[in-house]
């Protein structure tokens, strides 16, 4: 066993460690010290005070479970493979940081139906396999909204949030994808890589997502955060309006280290659900018709994807005309207001396009959409795309004779990407130019005005608001 003064490591004998200085007060509240919890830091400035015999160092300000090692000697080969990551190979002093729990901002939804409070949590270190993370900027989505209104059910209190960027701040033991520093995004449908979608070329939705469960926990079963002595829940694994969070190491992705975050966030859901909704699930053909309900940032999306493919006719479809300009801008062909007939909308629909559209997108999240949708399209081959995110307790009634016929009723979470995989090949995509994400920015607000950002998607005022830290 590698020993630390009266503190045995519980590693194998493989990690050895000599030591003959122990810093009492440096024991977090773990009865034993393992050095496999540790992270190294050859850059990192301690500001501590006095010196003391060893290379140990320690003044006023130092925490439980911070430790400076001075010229240690590692005694094997595959315990220096393991433990040296960022430590000095000159033979200066070595930095050994045990990960402590962080104090931060975050927005706590302690209700539905109620605004958003700024408090101060505490975020846990990650434990293995998991990653704390650095929120940088966060997109305020739809989706966060349905939990609001109590159309997603989760449990309170909780962390909203699911698209953003951010900064690794500490790893847990046994990452190996990212390190500290490394520019991330997080993923609310993780990557595990071993579950039967993740290894079925067809399949997305990985088993470890929260997204069908709604515990609102880590992989664990248990939370990260804490606020006034209370637990607070995460949300679909990433919890991301926050200035620090916890993820899954299958659940973040390491991006382009000259990517701009407040950008690239929204590959983290709205551009990348969209996108692929029309690139990966319905597969859209070059010359083909297609219709989009929904012009939020999501609908604008799958517009892009559409013209990406080479559709030939986009018809937007949006209660808000507003809208429609930047519909157009970004791709659609036409644009339609089902306020203005007097007819069901897949009538009208039916009659622009003679026999229906080729491929349809509902990108709202209503069962009236998502049948009319449905119903617009060619009925034996049109395909159908349920993008927005069903209401929840709610069932849908409609002819049979619609599938019958030969159409298809598809669902895409994530727009059908493998996470882990596309996400930086996406980020890629955007700094190659492949695609735009300016044009969905229309706000850039700072966490304390996140209520203020709601209130502009409630109204349609924006398209995505961005926070950022």
């Amino acid at each position: 066993m590698g020993e630390l003064g009266s503190y045995k490591c519980q590693q194998s004998s493989s990690a050895k460690l000599s030591c003959s200085h122990c810093v009492p007060a440096a024991v977090n509240s773990r009865a034993t010290l393992c050095i496999s919890l540790c992270t190294y830091s050859a850059s990192e400035s301690t500001g501590f005070g006095d010196e003391l015999p060893g290379g140990w160092k320690k003044g006023n300000s130092f925490q439980p479970g911070l430790l400076l090692l001075g010229n240690h000697e590692w005694a094997a080969k595959n315990g220096r493979e393991e433990h040296d990551k960022g430590v000095s190979e000159d033979g200066g002093t070595e930095r050994v940081r045990f990960h402590q729990v962080i104090k931060c901002k975050a927005a706590v939804l302690w209700e539905a139906n109620k605004p958003f409070s700024i408090e101060e949590v505490e975020v846990a270190p990650p434990k293995e396999h998991e990653v704390r993370v650095k929120i940088m900027a966060t997109g305020i989505c739809r989706s966060d909204d349905h939990v609001i209104t109590g159309a997603l059910v989760m449990p309170f209190p909780i962390i909203l949030g699911h698209e953003a960027a951010g900064v690794v701040e500490s790893v847990g033991q046994g990452v190996t994808s990212v390190k500290p520093g490394d520019k991330v995004i997080p993923l609310f449908v993780p990557q595990c890589g071993e579950c039967k979608s993740c290894l079925n070329t067809k399949g997305n939705l990985c088993s470890k997502t929260d997204l069908a469960t709604g515990a609102g926990l880590m992989p664990d079963g248990t939370t990260r955060f804490t606020c006034k002595g209370k637990a607070i829940y995460h949300f679909i694994g990433t919890s991301t309006f926050t200035e620090y969070t916890v993820l899954h190491e299958s659940a973040v992705a390491k991006i382009d280290s000259a990517a701009p975050l407040e950008k690239v966030c929204l590959i983290g859901c709205g551009f990348s659900t969209g996108y692929g909704a029309a690139l990966q699930t319905a597969k859209v053909e070059p010359g083909s018709t297609c219709a989009v309900f929904g012009l939020g940032g999501v609908g604008l999306s799958v517009i892009m994807g559409c013209k990406a493919a080479g559709a030939a006719r986009i018809i937007a479809v949006d209660i808000n005309s507003d809208k429609f300009a930047k519909a157009k801008e970004l791709g659609a062909t036409d644009c339609v207001n089902p306020k203005d007939f007097n007819k069901p909308i897949h009538q009208v629909l039916m009659d622009m396009t003679g026999e229906g559209v080729d491929y349809s997108f509902e990108v709202i999240g209503r069962t009236d959409t998502m049948t009319a949708a449905l119903a617009c399209c060619q009925c034996n081959y049109g395909v159908s795309v349920i993008v927005g995110v069903p209401p929840a307790a709610q069932n849908i009634t409609f002819d049979p004779m619609l599938l019958f016929t030969g159409r298809s009723w598809k669902g895409s979470v994530f727009g059908g990407w493998k996470s882990k995989d596309a996400v930086p090949k996406l980020v890629a995509d955007y700094m190659k130019k492949k695609f735009v994400l300016d044009p969905l920015i229309t706000h850039t607000l700072t966490l304390a005005k996140i209520n203020e950002g709601f209130d502009l998607l409630r109204t349609g005022k924006s398209i995505r608001s961005v926070l950022t830290f």
